[in-house]
């Protein structure tokens, strides 16, 4: 097959307008065309006349004349030959197994380390504190519709992982050279995801079809001898000479301790795992404060965003509901950007702690929510932390999501701010044309001693930039809801180049709470990287 990218044709255009492209491309009949297929399509808004963009692999008649073919173009850097993207196992597993891997976290990083296990037939054991995604779901909207915090099953905790609660997002900046994102993806789409998600350069899910995806790969893990236990809280590492021997663990509907012997264990944690991560660090596993975002959530009408976005074409079926990526570097050398950018959603609660406000945004597939929410968040580092422990940066967090605990009325409600209010430091009574969608409610008052000072100013500096580059940003109507604190891990459980923890062999640290991913794809990735790490070590 051969590959054309950047092709480009008008909004509005039939399959006979991409066959004529693609024909005229390659300067052969159409004739010659046995088959087209579209491997991603994207869109170019940098005009007024919007452009559909596409990279599609294409079959002629013969080889011998593909070849032909892409002789003419030896140095073209739009027609290659197709690359093969299928994933090739790195090993299997014997017939009779000197002992199963343990994954613990059923987040996408777990399900693909679990996955990947399976598949070649390492039986893994998977620990998840939390419950089945149903159940799961049940308890969220305890929440946030009775303001009745469940600390082990909530946006954070349980089958899926945060990523459930979120807008699905499946795009990712990763190196990915051998396709590991597009086996993610095959077997999201086998699991019941959408088809589109293959083709579309920005894919997502959205939280309702994650539910049934999310289930789906739980069963083929069972099927394959995979087993998963809900509600298993990981208590202890018990560590010999620098060589994990065996993990306690917590049975939460039981109220009992077990111990396990085990050899080869994934940490496929979680940004939020806090308690864990106190556990690791008391028990000497290496582990090291990093940098991370802070900040609020914003609301627009997603009316606001189409138009800056698409402009005449705003509305249009085929585009649907505008994203946007912002930063602004601010004066006093901060970094304000946008992060985790939900079309069409809302804002959810997403603590997993008593007596803490936290942030989140999550669409569903269709994306037809009447806002435009997005974190506007800020850069921070290790310096900024109250001292210099690893887990300075959790206690930061902690102590940010109490603040707001209190600012919202000590009921999980979280603090706003209307935006006009915001640039003038003027407390919030009464909201305007933009409806808060965070539930369980949003408290009106002064968002200003909810983020560090030096925070508070690159923000308000940059949402009037934000509005010189999508009209209407910085409206006056526009709502921050606070506060947005968990952008990605406080602390990196580093790792060696076989995946293992660098003084802890056995441990393999691993995903978003390790920090070795950010997000639903890149996760996925990295689980599948660790458990071809994983099979490997058991075989040896």
């Amino acid at each position: 097959m051969i590959r054309i990218s950047e092709l480009k044709l008008p909004l509005a255009h039939t399959d006979a307008d991409l066959t004529q492209a693609i024909v005229g491309k390659l300067h052969i009949a159409a004739a010659d065309l046995t088959a087209t297929h579209i491997h991603k399509r994207s869109f170019d808004a940098r005009k007024a006349d919007i452009l559909q963009v596409y990279i599609v692999d294409v079959t002629l008649i013969s080889p011998a004349l593909e070849a032909e073919t892409m002789a003419r173009f030896p140095d073209h850097p739009h027609i290659r030959p197709t690359p093969d993207m299928a994933y090739k196992p790195v090993t299997h597993a014997p017939a009779q197994l000197s002992e199963r891997p343990v994954v613990v976290g059923f987040g996408p990083c777990g399900i693909f380390v679990a996955l990947v296990l399976a598949q070649m037939g390492f039986k893994p054991i998977v620990l998840e504190r939390g419950k089945p995604v149903r159940e799961r779901t049940k308890d969220t909207w305890d929440l946030w519709r009775k303001h009745n915090l469940h600390p082990e099953s909530n946006v954070q905790f349980g089958e899926g992982g945060a990523g459930t609660f979120s807008d699905g997002k499946l795009y990712s900046q990763i190196k990915d050279p051998r396709f590991l994102g597009r086996k993610v993806m095959q077997e999201f789409v086998k699991a019941g995801a959408p088809d589109d998600i293959l083709t579309e350069a920005h894919p997502h899910i959205g939280t309702f079809k994650l539910v049934k995806v999310v289930e789906n790969l739980r069963a083929q893990i069972i099927a394959l001898g995979g087993e998963i236990r809900f509600q298993q809280r990981l208590t202890d590492v018990h560590i010999e000479d620098g060589r994990l021997q065996a993990i306690t663990v917590l049975d939460i509907a039981k109220n009992e301790t077990y111990q396990m012997s085990a050899q080869h264990v994934v940490l496929a944690l979680g940004h939020s795992a806090r308690d864990t991560f106190e556990m690791l660090h008391q028990r000497g596993v290496y582990i090291e404060a990093k940098p991370f975002s802070i900040g609020f959530r914003i609301e627009h009408p997603q009316s606001i965003i189409d138009k800056a976005r698409w402009g005449k074409h705003a509305g249009n079926p085929i585009l649907g509901a505008a994203d946007y990526k912002l930063v602004h570097h601010a004066n006093n050398g901060r970094a304000v950007y946008s992060f985790c950018m939900c079309p069409g959603g809302t804002v959810v609660a997403a603590t997993s702690e008593v007596g803490r406000v936290v942030t989140n945004g999550m669409s569903q597939y269709s994306r037809n929510e009447r806002n435009a929410n997005a974190g506007i968040v800020v850069g921070i580092t290790p310096g900024d932390f109250p001292n210099k422990s690893p887990l300075a940066g959790m206690a930061l967090q902690r102590s940010l999501e109490s603040h707001a605990y209190v600012l919202g009325g000590n009921n999980y409600q979280a603090p706003g701010q209307l935006v006009g209010d915001f640039l003038q430091d003027k407390a919030s009574t009464t909201l305007g044309n933009v409806e808060p969608s965070y539930k369980p409610g949003v408290t009106l008052g002064n968002l200003s001693t909810a983020l560090p000072s030096y925070a508070i100013e690159a923000i308000r500096e940059a949402l009037p930039a934000f509005g010189k580059k999508i009209k209407g940003f910085d409206m006056p109507d526009a709502v921050l809801t606070g506060v947005e604190t968990r952008t990605s891990s406080p602390i990196k459980m580093t790792r060696g180049d076989n995946y293992q923890s660098i003084n802890t062999q056995g441990l393999y640290p691993a995903g978003e709470g390790a920090s070795y991913a950010g997000g639903i794809l890149s996760a996925a990735v990295d689980g599948i990287k660790v458990a071809e790490a994983v099979a490997i070590a058991v075989l040896t």
